[in-house]
């Protein structure tokens, strides 16, 4: 089974000023971002606006994808959806299109309990041909793993591990202990946590911020491997700026903002997700130029 580490880039999805699928451009980006040396490409998590797709774009975008990367990294693609049958479904053409792993985020907008998250994981790992990797995100869908519950998620053979998105330290910290001597792998989903995983016992992050300084976010994990942490540190402190930013609205859409503006023309986020005000482009600019002189990229 797949053992998720590193740096795994939560890709953001390319669309033209229409909001149709720029699949050149979708090539080049995981072309780029494998040339920066992540360790994984993560398709159609929710920096790739999988929310914001129906099935067959995803599926188009699965093939483009796990056929740019060409076994030279780990495709992990999204699979989550509201209900069981419809994470199945795709979680199962995921499968047949040969992804190396279905990134699962748990059910959104209807409340759930801890036993119904726990069923869903299972059915969902149970009909999958490919590991499954969890995705905690309760800010957005409402719903919280609880670590006891990660726990005995991971006893199922076909679950790898989780990503959890929380920002809280205590939840990632929690699935870290929770999960100590299984086989099971916690990553941290903030970019802003991944060296305090690390040091913890976690094995790495998904990055959106790896879509604007891929070679930086590298960086954390190799001075880390590297018993660099000084050096390390240091990496992981420079993307405060950047992530700064995330407050002037949907961070996707400051991500991509600030993406094409490094010259990697990704595109809007699709409507009503796109709009920034003046202020907020005009510290998104002025973050890169400051980023550019200290060397982030």
């Amino acid at each position: 089974m797949i053992r998720p580490s590193g740096i795994i880039a939560a890709m953001s999805t390319p669309f033209f000023e229409d909001e149709t699928l720029n699949e050149e451009e979708l090539r080049h980006q995981v072309d780029r971002l494998i040339g920066a040396g992540v360790h994984g490409i993560f398709a159609l998590g929710t920096n790739g606006e999988n929310y914001a797709m129906d099935f067959a774009e995803k599926v188009r975008v699965m093939e483009i994808v796990i056929d740019q990367a060409k076994h030279r990294v780990p495709v992990y693609v999204g699979t989550g959806c509201v209900t069981t049958k419809e994470t199945v479904a795709l979680t199962r053409k995921a499968a047949e299109l040969k992804a190396d792993c279905a990134s699962v985020v748990s059910p959104w907008f209807a409340a759930n309990t801890q036993d119904g998250l726990y069923r869903h994981y299972k059915a969902v790992a149970e009909a999958a041909q490919i590991p499954v990797l969890i995705y905690n995100m309760p800010a957005r869908t409402g719903n919280n793993i609880a670590p006891e519950t990660c726990a005995e998620l991971a006893k199922i053979p076909n679950i790898a591990g989780i990503k959890d998105s929380s920002g809280n330290w205590e939840n990632l910290k929690g699935y870290i202990h929770a999960t100590q001597g299984m086989d099971f792998f916690v990553l941290s989903g903030n970019d802003s946590l991944i060296l305090p995983a690390l040091k913890e016992g976690g094995v790495g992050g998904i990055t959106a911020v790896a879509n604007i300084y891929p070679e930086t976010m590298v960086s954390i994990y190799r001075r880390f491997l590297a018993g660099d942490l000084a050096g390390a540190e240091e990496a992981q402190n420079s993307i405060a700026p950047i992530r700064a930013c995330f407050k002037f609205g949907n961070p996707n859409t400051v991500t991509k903002k600030a993406t094409n503006l490094t010259g990697n023309p990704v595109g809007p986020c699709r409507t009503p997700f796109n709009y920034l005000s003046d202020e907020a482009v005009e510290e998104i600019k002025r973050t890169l130029a400051e980023d550019k002189v200290r060397g982030m990229r």
